[in-house]
């Protein structure tokens, strides 16, 4: 299998939106049209139906990681199998099958450092963690998680290919929460646990 290939079907992996699978799944409505209108499982969350949340949670995740582990597999090398998760990563931020749309990628950035490396990933879930129990913003936990993960990258492999890819997955991931980081400092932003509301008109 070609590098090229590879890829490919990594995004395509990455491209299926498991929020609104298993929303349809459990009878409930499309995550892009409450709360933040971002089909991840914290906005499922808001849904009350903690079940179809998890779902989506450990869907998003396992893409992340399966991409990893089946580069790995092929007998693709370490970076190569670092860029198949970024590859997942990209698709489902800019999911095929919404029209490049997508969520936020916190999950499936999860399960690509699991992938690459589970030191990683736990270093970064218990910096998650340790924010969203003390500010209950999602958010503000992501983005902590994202800085800390190429670092913890150099940390535990050193500098290689696969902790630059983890560094523009990084980047990427606060990108895409460039609205939550203007709501984080207005004070507006929504905090875990919050009520399911109708999703604001643009």
């Amino acid at each position: 299998m070609s590098l090229l290939f590879l890829l490919i079907a990594a995004y395509l992996l990455g491209s299926i939106p498991f929020a609104i699978v298993s929303s349809k799944l459990f009878g409930l409505q499309d995550p892009r049209q409450y709360g933040s209108g971002n089909p991840g499982a914290t906005n499922v969350l808001r849904s009350g139906n903690k079940a179809a949340a998890v779902v989506t949670l450990l869907g998003d995740s396992l893409k992340g990681w399966l991409a990893v582990w089946a580069a790995t597999r092929l007998g693709f090398d370490a970076g190569q199998a670092a860029l198949a998760g970024l590859a997942a990563f990209l698709g489902h931020v800019f999911s095929v099958f919404l029209r490049f749309n997508g969520g936020k990628g916190v999950a499936t950035a999860l399960g690509v450092l699991a992938g690459v490396d589970g030191r990683i990933a736990i270093f970064c879930a218990v910096i998650w963690l340790m924010i969203a129990y003390t500010t209950r913003y999602s958010s503000a936990a992501a983005l902590s998680a994202a800085i800390a993960a190429p670092l913890a990258g150099l940390l535990f492999l050193g500098p290689q290919m696969a902790v630059a890819a983890l560094a523009v997955m990084s980047a990427v991931l606060i990108w895409r929460h460039k609205e939550n980081i203007a709501r984080l400092r207005a004070g507006t932003e929504g905090r875990i646990g919050g009520k399911k509301t109708d999703k604001p008109k643009a």
